[in-house]
C-alpha cells in the first residue's frame, strides 16, 4: 500500500462517524478498502469480517481485531428551549467536553453540526467558577430555539447519535498525524494495511479479521466475534493512550515516535507470556522498534478474545495516541507502520507448530 492510499485510508477511517452502537457508516469504510481481501461479511451488530483469500479450514485460525466504534454521545431528551441533553457512549472526562464541535445524526443520515454548551465568564458566578463541571449540565446546542423546531426543522429526535466534529490532518514535515477516534481507527488501519501488505502471500495459518463494535461500552461485539471464528491466536490493534506528555523522566512507556507498544498487563487481560516473549524476540531479530508497558488501568477487545473458548493466546499492538478519549489526538504515522510491519512478520512466522512455540 503507498503511503498516500494508507493516509486517504486514516483520513477516511478517522473522519467517520461511529459512535458505539452507531458503527455503520465506519462498517462500510472498511468494505471499501478491504473488502476485495477476503470472503466479506457483516453480521447484525455491524461487526465485519473478512476472511482471507487463501483460507483452508484445517489450519492454525489467527483472529485478528480492531474495534470500529469512537467514544461519542447520545441524545437522551430535548429540551423545550431547543437543547438536547446527551449522555455518554464510552467513557469521558466531563471537564473535555464543553465549548467544543460536535456533529448529531438526523433521522435522514445527514450530520448536524452541535456546540456543546458553556456558560460565558461574564455569567459565572464565584462559585460557578470553582465548581467542576458533570456531565449532567452538559447540553448541545444546534442552533434551534425549540423542541419544535429541533424535532421538525432538523430532523433530530431522541437517540441520536453524536461525534465530535474533527477534520483529519497529516503533516508531513514531522509525520504527524492530528485528528479524532484515533482510538481505534488507527488500529483498524493498521489491520487493513495488515491484510493488504500480505495480500498474495502464500501463509501457512488461516486469518481471519474482526473489525468489531461497542468496544467502548464493554467489548460487546468481540464476544460475538470471538464465538463466530473460534481461533487458535488473536491479534488485537488498538490505538492505544501515550504517556509521554505527563510520565516522569524514564517512566514513559507509550511515546510518540518509538514503535508500537505491547502490553504485558491491563486491568482487562494478563497477556499471554509466550505470545508476548515470541512477539518481543521476533521484533528484536527483524529491528522492529516496539515499546513494553505494564498498565495499571484500561483495557481492549484482547480481555474478551483470550477468555473465549478454551482460551486464546492474545497479545495487543497498540499506536500510541496522545489524548485519546477527547476530541483530538496526535500520533505518529512511522508508528502505525511500524505496526503493520511487525504484525505481517508475525503472521508469515506461524506455521502449524506456532502453538507449541509459545512456551514460557
Amino acid at each position: 500500500m503507498s503511503k498516500d492510499t494508507l493516509l486517504e485510508m486514516i483520513q477516511a477511517y478517522s473522519e467517520a462517524g461511529g459512535p458505539s452502537g452507531f458503527e455503520h457508516e465506519v462498517a462500510e469504510t472498511v468494505i471499501r478498502f478491504t473488502g476485495d481481501l477476503g470472503d466479506t461479511s457483516r453480521d447484525s451488530m455491524q461487526n465485519v469480517y473478512i476472511r482471507r483469500h487463501g483460507n483452508t479450514g484445517d489450519r492454525v485460525h489467527v483472529q485478528l481485531d480492531a474495534h470500529l466504534d469512537e467514544v461519542g454521545l447520545i441524545v437522551q431528551s430535548i429540551r423545550d428551549n431547543g437543547m438536547l441533553a446527551v449522555l455518554p457512549l464510552g467513557s469521558w472526562v466531563p471537564g473535555n467536553i464543553p465549548a467544543h464541535l460536535f456533529r448529531v445524526r438526523a433521522r435522514d443520515g445527514s450530520w448536524v453540526p452541535a456546540i456543546s454548551t458553556s456558560k460565558p465568564p461574564h455569567y459565572l458566578s464565584e462559585a460557578e467558577r470553582k465548581q467542576a463541571v458533570s456531565l449532567e449540565q452538559i447540553e448541545l446546542d444546534i442552533g434551534a430555539s425549540s423542541k419544535k423546531e429541533v424535532e421538525e426543522n432538523f430532523g433530530i429526535g431522541l437517540a441520536a447519535p453524536v461525534v465530535p466534529d474533527v477534520p483529519f490532518v497529516y503533516r508531513e514535515a514531522h509525520g504527524l498525524l492530528l485528528g479524532k477516534a484515533f482510538d481505534c481507527r488507527l488500529g483498524c488501519a493498521a489491520m487493513s494495511g495488515t491484510l493488504r501488505a500480505l495480500e498474495g502471500e502464500s501463509l501457512q495459518v488461516d486469518v481471519t479479521a474482526a473489525y468489531s463494535v461497542q468496544e467502548e461500552v464493554g467489548g460487546r461485539g468481540a464476544i460475538v466475534t470471538a464465538r463466530q471464528i473460534r481461533a487458535d491466536l488473536a491479534i488485537v490493534f488498538e490505538g492505544t493512550p501515550a504517556d509521554d506528555n505527563f510520565a516522569g523522566p524514564g517512566q514513559s512507556q507509550t511515546a510518540l515516535g518509538k514503535g508500537p507498544m505491547l502490553r504485558h498487563m491491563d486491568r482487562s487481560m494478563i497477556t499471554h507470556p509466550g505470545f508476548q516473549s515470541y512477539t518481543l524476540a521476533l521484533a528484536t531479530e527483524l529491528g522492529i522498534p516496539v515499546q513494553e508497558g505494564v498498565r495499571s488501568g484500561g483495557g481492549t477487545n484482547g480481555g474478551l478474545i483470550h477468555t473465549a473458548g478454551a482460551g486464546i493466546p492474545t497479545i495487543v499492538i497498540g499506536v500510541p495516541v496522545r489524548y485519546i478519549h477527547t476530541h483530538y489526538g496526535w500520533a505518529r504515522l512511522a508508528d502505525l507502520e511500524k505496526a503493520v510491519t511487525l504484525a505481517t512478520a508475525l503472521l508469515k512466522s506461524f506455521d502449524d507448530s506456532i502453538l507449541d512455540r509459545l512456551i514460557y
